[in-house]
């Protein structure tokens, strides 16, 4: 028997990351003990409170059961309320919350829900990956909006194509930006929701880096903006706001239609949120240890400041993030990002991010992370190297 896989797995990039990784443990093999700075995945610890909130709803028989499918309402009361003291916006916790299993999962139902076959999807580039497998799965066309640096890293949403812009359904957005680390302000967010309305395009914000900030910036939200309501869905994460990314819970939050959308796919492919997580995410939100968020950024704050001044010793241009925990560094002229990336592993034990995984538009960088409490070991090691 011949076993056929859907046609539309072809539609995917090839997976870069698979070599990496093979690269990665040939170099552990030879007993070098690599230092990842590749993934955005926290090593300080979920704060304590949320943690004990869980162990006591786990001991809960009502929590064993089936969860609801759209989150407790007491979970999406708690999120609206978040929203409500973090961004001065309110909503309906019944109509315009729903609960994710982490907002991949989120980003990537939402397109079943809203892209018919033949839709345009904007995508900037580069960009999380969901949103372009996402379009593509359902039969949506990609059309790429390029991130470049001469632009900090912002698309240039005036310079897309009449009839691109016509027949586009759904612009994403994602600020603080991964992989790029760019910021932007309210501004931004106005044009934007002014360029959906006017095109009638669903404007899709990713917000999973809004507290993981620096320097007094704080992170806007899409909402803030008059019209915004008429057109946006925005999704959050607790993985990074409260180093929750094992405990797969989030939110999407907005047009109500948009959430019901979610919600019905949502009702057909998942069975919800395990309910103590849910219980152990309301005191995250509740703001319960306030002080923690803020002692964590100091931490990344200060590991960011010393890489991106090790990277400028060693001559490298990079910014100087004011949000997430990632550096986007250029690779010196004579390398690709990969070729870069592999020789960081093999000569200094250090595994990075290729920015062309990220698209075509991330080629010629890579994506340094600081969730690693061994970055000073890491500086060190890169001190070392002669580029």
């Amino acid at each position: 028997m011949e076993i056929k896989t859907a046609s539309r797995l072809a539609l995917l990039p090839p997976y870069l990351f698979a070599e990496l990784d093979r690269l990665k443990k040939e170099v552990a093999s030879k007993g070098v003990d690599v230092i990842s700075l590749s993934i955005g995945d926290p090593d300080l610890p979920t704060p304590r409170h949320i943690v004990e909130t869980l162990k006591r709803a786990a001991d809960e028989p009502k929590n064993h059961r089936y969860p609801d499918y759209e989150g407790l309402p007491q979970f999406r009361e708690a999120s609206a309320d978040w929203y409500r003291r973090r961004f001065g916006v309110s909503f309906d916790y019944q109509r315009e919350v729903c609960a994710l299993i982490g907002s991949k999962e989120g980003i990537a139902n939402f397109a079943t829900a809203v892209v018919d076959p033949g839709d345009i999807v904007l995508i900037p580039d580069p960009g999380y990956p969901v949103y372009y497998s996402g379009c593509v799965f359902n039969g949506g066309e990609p059309y790429f909006l390029p991130l470049r640096k001469e632009n900090a890293f912002l698309p240039d949403l005036g310079s897309i194509p009449a009839e691109i812009a016509r027949r586009a359904k759904v612009l994403w957005l994602n600020y603080p930006n991964n992989p790029t680390a760019a910021t932007v302000d309210l501004s931004f967010f106005q044009d934007a929701v002014k360029f959906s309305l006017k095109h009638d395009v669903i404007l899709a914000h990713d917000s999973a880096y809004s507290e993981i900030a620096y320097d007094g910036y704080r992170s806007p939200s899409v909402f803030q903006t008059d019209g915004s309501r008429e057109c946006a869905i925005e999704f959050h994460s607790l993985s990074k706001t409260f180093s929750m990314t094992g405990w797969r819970v989030g939110f999407a939050i907005g047009n109500a239609k948009l959430i019901g959308a979610l919600g019905k796919v949502k009702t057909n492919m998942d069975s919800g949120v395990f309910q103590a997580v849910q219980e152990a995410a309301i005191t995250g939100l509740a703001g319960g240890d306030g002080d923690k968020l803020a002692e964590y950024c100091a931490i990344y704050k200060e590991r960011r400041d010393l890489l991106v001044k090790a990277l400028r010793a060693l001559g490298l241009e990079c910014e100087n993030p004011r949000a997430t925990f990632y550096v986007w560094t250029k690779v010196p002229r004579v390398y690709t990002s990969v070729s870069f990336t592999e020789r960081v592993l093999k000569e200094a034990g250090i595994a990075i991010t290729p920015g062309s995984g990220f698209g075509k538009g991330g080629e010629g960088y890579v994506r340094f992370s600081l969730t690693s409490e061994r970055l000073v070991e890491a500086v060190d090691r890169l001190k070392a190297l002669r580029l």
